[in-house]
C-alpha cells in the first residue's frame, strides 16, 4: 500500500515564511502550516499570524504551548542560551516540530517546506541526532523558482499583508530577547515594549563571588544599555549608518537599510528556524 504524502511548512512570524506560505497556498492546497510558540513571542508576531490565517483561509497549528522557554530554562539549570549554546532551538522549535511528525504523521512522507531564497547561501532543516525520522524532505520553492528578497516583498504586498509591525525597529523575528538582537534592537524593545524589556532584563544573573555575567547582549548588561546616554549613544550611531546606507542606495525600503547596518555590526548567523 502506498503511504500517504504531507506536506508542512512551518512559520516563523517573519517575512520569508510568511511570504512561502502565501506562495504555496494555491501551489499546494493541501498544505498545512505551523508554528512553534516559545511562549515569548512579541505581540506584532501574534498579531500578524491572526492575520496571515485569514489570508492562507486555514488555521495554523500552534506547537509548543504546554512547554514553553520557562520550562526548558529551568531544565537547563537557568542558563541562558547564546549563539555558543542553542538549547532554545533545538528544545522549542526543533524537537516540537519533530515530535509532531512522530506523533501526528508516523512514517507517512513529509515534505517540509522551507523558506530560504535563491540569493542566500545557507542550510535549511537537518534532523536532530537522537531521532529516528527519516520520512522528513526538505523543499525549497524559493530557490527553485529564482525567488529573491525583492519578490518577497512583492508577494506581501499584493495579497495585501505587508510586514510585521516589528520591521520598524527590529529586522528578525523571534522571542522578544532573542540574544542576536543588536544594540539598536534592545533599544527598539525598550521603547516599543518597556513591559518585555523589565522581563528580558529579570532573566539576566550575576555572581558576585566570580564576577560571571550572563547576560543577552554581548558586553553590557540590559540594565547598563538602558542608561539614557548609552541609548543616545545608540541611536546617533544608528542614525549616522543610517544616512550613510541610505546615501550609497537611494530609495530602498527602511527594512533593507536596517538590515545592512546590523549586517555590518556582526557577522553571526541567527537560526533559520527562528528568523525566517
Amino acid at each position: 500500500m502506498a503511504k500517504n504524502v504531507r506536506h508542512l511548512l512551518g512559520l516563523s512570524g517573519g517575512k520569508d515564511s510568511s511570504a512561502l506560505a502565501v506562495y504555496m497556498r494555491d501551489r499546494v492546497p493541501e498544505m498545512e502550516y505551523f508554528f512553534t510558540d516559545t511562549g515569548k513571542e512579541l505581540p506584532e508576531t501574534y498579531e500578524f499570524l491572526d492575520r496571515l490565517e485569514v489570508i492562507l483561509g486555514k488555521k495554523i497549528i500552534r506547537l509548543n504551548v504546554e512547554r514553553d522557554f520557562d520550562h526548558w530554562l529551568t531544565i537547563q539549570g537557568g542558563m541562558l542560551p547564546s549563539s555558543q549554546v542553542r538549547w532554545c532551538t533545538i528544545q522549542l522549535k526543533i524537537r516540537p516540530f519533530e515530535k509532531y511528525v512522530e506523533e501526528n504523521i508516523g512514517k507517512d512522507k513529509v515534505y517540509h517546506y522551507i523558506a530560504i531564497r535563491a540569493d542566500e547561501d545557507r542550510v535549511g532543516f537537518k534532523p536532530l541526532k537522537t531521532t529516528s525520522l527519516r520520512n522528513i524532505i526538505p523543499k525549497y520553492p524559493f530557490k527553485e523558482d529564482g525567488i529573491t528578497k525583492d519578490d518577497v516583498y512583492q508577494i506581501l504586498e499584493e495579497k495585501g499583508l505587508g510586514l510585521p509591525d516589528y520591521y520598524k525597529w527590529r529586522t528578525r523575528s523571534g522571542c522578544y530577547f532573542c540574544f542576536f538582537q543588536r544594540k539598536s534592537e534592545w533599544v527598539g524593545l525598550l521603547e516599543q515594549h518597556p513591559d518585555l524589556f523589565e522581563l528580558a532584563k529579570g532573566y539576566e544573573k550575576f555572581n558576585s563571588e566570580t564576577g560571571e555575567r550572563f547576560t543577552w547582549s554581548q558586553g553590557e548588561s540590559l540594565e547598563e544599555l538602558a542608561n539614557p546616554e548609552r541609548i543616545e549613544q545608540i541611536k546617533i550611531n544608528t542614525e549616522k549608518a543610517k544616512a550613510s546606507k541610505k546615501k550609497e542606495k537611494p530609495n530602498r525600503r527602511l527594512i533593507e537599510i536596517l538590515t545592512d547596518i546590523h549586517d555590518d555590526e556582526d557577522d553571526e548567523e541567527p537560526c533559520l528556524i527562528c528568523h525566517k
